[in-house]
């Protein structure tokens, strides 16, 4: 991106874009937890999801079409480290109207941990200051099995 100079300083211009090759008519639709966790684990590489930790969101426009699908992070075996700022970005950047993330447990449990628990609260207090809504957080793993703090009353 090209900088531009005002009164003699140098000032960096800020771009926000988002593209899409999906018609909008094509776009996939997440009716349920389970629906969303069959497209979620479709972006999970098969070879690794049981070797370390990452964190996905799925961004949706206001009828759940999915307007895209991001790895937020990716961690170690025993966790990763979410940046609520940089998630934000992605709904943004996508003007999305709802968030669903997930991440995997490469151990097979799907107990959310208490470390789970506080980012949940994290992110919805971050969604709810942007007016976006964060509909699920899905723990996700190898075995087909997933855990949905929606359908458990947790958000």
């Amino acid at each position: 991106m090209e900088s531009k100079a005002i009164n003699n300083l140098k000032v960096a211009e800020v771009e926000l874009r988002y593209r899409t090759n999906v018609n909008p008519k094509d776009r996939a639709q997440v009716k349920s937890s389970q629906n969303a966790y069959a497209i979620l684990l479709e972006s999970w590489n098969k070879n690794t999801i049981e070797y370390f930790e990452e964190f996905k969101v799925l961004l949706l426009n206001r009828n759940n079409k999915v307007l895209g699908i991001t790895t937020l992070t990716k961690g170690s075996t025993v966790g990763t480290i979410i940046d609520i700022k940089l998630l934000l970005q992605y709904a943004l950047k996508t003007n999305a109207s709802s968030i669903i993330v997930a991440h995997n447990h490469p151990s097979g449990n799907l107990e959310p941990s208490e470390a789970d628990k506080l980012i949940t609260k994290k992110i919805i207090v971050g969604c709810k200051a942007i007016e976006i809504e964060l509909l699920d957080h899905l723990i996700i793993v190898h075995e087909g099995g997933y855990f949905s703090f929606a359908d458990e009353g947790m958000i």
